[in-house]
């Protein structure tokens, strides 16, 4: 346990797994939980052959990019889960970072956990939960970066890492996720550092003040973003003063 009461997380506490080729690396970590797994375990693959994304959609998982997933289980009481997603966006900003030269462009999280550079995607980020029999709660973060190989999306314009000027390699950003993701979890503190989580992810979002439009499971709502709130829930400004708190949905700028 930390002086101010935060409990002390190292890399220690971690385990990884390491596959060659899996169907989805969020796919391993539940089948683990489901036979009575541990949490704290990273499963990478260096290809998949059935990753996906938000909303069931494809994730193209060829050779040369990283494709990793974590394994939580019981992270947090379920009213706090729902900070979880900004965290693990503000740890591979951070590992990111350490990977890019000074001259790419802006390095920037599009909500809740996309990450872009200059306004690219790079990176998408998949959270998935399953109540186990034995009562445990089982979440997995499944983190797809672009290295050296860059997926058509129809959605968004997309980039990678080679693209910006980076040399590394899946395992070398591997190391830094790792590393950077338990330095992270330790200020998220089971969701009681969600106030310094929210802090970290404002610093380092895209396109706050901006017009945007969100796209619902039913509607589309356009806007100005003001922001997030203490809870991670996009706040538009639809205007007359008006600001509607989402919980989820795509966002859409310009």
């Amino acid at each position: 346990m930390a002086s101010d009461g935060r409990r002390r997380i190292s890399l220690g506490d971690f385990r990884h797994e390491a596959l060659s080729e899996t169907s989805s690396t969020n796919s391993e970590c539940l089948a683990r939980a489901r036979a009575g797994g541990g949490g704290n375990l990273w499963v990478t693959a260096e290809r998949q052959t059935g990753g996906r994304g938000r909303r069931g959609r494809l994730w193209v998982s060829e050779r040369g990019n990283l494709y990793a997933s974590l394994l939580l289980i019981d992270p947090a009481p379920m009213e706090r889960l729902g900070s979880l997603p900004l965290a693990i966006a503000v740890a591979v900003h951070q590992a990111i970072r350490r990977v890019l030269p000074l001259r790419a462009e802006p390095l920037e999280v599009k909500w809740p956990n996309d990450i872009l550079i200059g306004r690219k995607k790079t990176c998408g980020i998949l959270v998935e939960g399953e109540g186990l029999p034995d009562g445990r709660y089982a979440l997995i973060v499944g983190i797809g970066i672009n290295i050296s190989v860059m997926p058509d999306n129809p959605l968004y314009p997309v980039t990678c890492l080679r693209q910006q000027g980076s040399a590394a390699s899946p395992e070398e950003l591997f190391a830094h996720l790792f590393a950077a993701t338990a330095e992270v979890l330790e200020i998220w503190d089971e969701g009681r550092g969600i106030g310094e989580i929210t802090a970290l992810w404002r610093a380092i979002a895209c396109g706050i003040g901006e017009k945007i439009t969100v796209n619902l499971p039913d509607r589309s709502i356009s806007g100005q973003f003001a922001g997030i709130d203490d809870n991670g829930l996009l706040m538009l400004d639809t205007g007359a003063g008006r600001i509607m708190p989402i919980a989820a949905g795509d966002v859409f700028f310009g």
